[in-house]
């Protein structure tokens, strides 16, 4: 049995699947990774990537911030690949409790994926720093410089900069979705951000799924490992 044959065969027996997804799932919508060779941190800026995308660099120099973050985290032209329509596609046929990803382009939600526990936030909600009036993605992606609220705060991206917790409310429904599934598919993440990568661990179903192109730290464990783009795997499955 192939690697492929042996997926289905996992899908087929499984009612309760949940995504793991990281930047490698939408680097086939043409959306770049962070450590790739041509991922944002070998991008050659003023300042390192992780530097700007931080909290006290944002308040620190916005200006700068968001012209990093215009040029490189605003991707309006992508569209949902293979791998996040059929992960939607589970979840609409009742097999999946949905997807758990460190992406913040809303391209698994795009795709019709309804329970989607976005760790790292998403480009797609914007807030006031002061009053917290919500802004959609235009407020920010059609300004120029420091978008500015009618009250005068700075619209901040509703996105989990470095030096910011996550969201408690988004960690406890993807941690309880994982206890729950009886299968875990991580794909597209390298585990290596925490403490997103550290959810896996609450997993406790029966099949662990790993469908990367680089080794993660859940390979040895996992009951299958497929070392291949996502998209090119999932669109060779059939949700039944």
């Amino acid at each position: 049995m192939d690697k492929i044959e042996r997926l289905q065969e996992i899908f087929d027996n499984s009612q309760k699947i949940v995504f793991f997804t990281g930047a490698g799932v939408s680097t086939e919508s043409g959306i770049p990774d962070f450590r790739s060779q041509d991922g944002l941190y070998n991008l050659k800026y003023k300042y390192p990537p992780e530097t700007i995308i931080s909290h006290s660099f944002f308040y620190r120099n916005p200006e700068e911030f968001y012209r990093f973050y215009r040029e490189k985290m605003i991707i309006t032209t992508a569209k949902p690949n293979p791998a996040h329509l059929k992960m939607a596609e589970f979840e609409k046929a009742g097999k999946s409790l949905g997807v758990v990803t460190q992406n913040i382009d809303g391209l698994h939600t795009l795709a019709g994926s309804k329970n989607v526990y976005e760790l790292h936030g998403t480009i797609h909600r914007n807030y006031c720093d002061r009053c917290h009036k919500y802004y959609p993605l235009s407020a920010v992606s059609d300004s120029t410089g420091v978008p500015r609220c009618s009250c005068g705060g700075i619209i901040k991206p509703d996105v989990v900069l470095y030096e910011e917790g996550l969201d408690s409310d988004v960690m406890y429904g993807a941690i309880n979705a994982i206890r729950q599934a009886d299968c875990l598919v991580i794909t597209g993440t390298s585990l290596v951000v925490y403490p997103a990568a550290g959810l896996v661990n609450y997993f406790r179903g029966k099949y662990l799924v790993v469908i990367n192109k680089s080794p993660t730290s859940q390979d040895a464990g996992a009951d299958l490992c497929i070392n291949a783009p996502v998209g090119e795997v999932m669109s060779q499955i059939k949700v039944n």
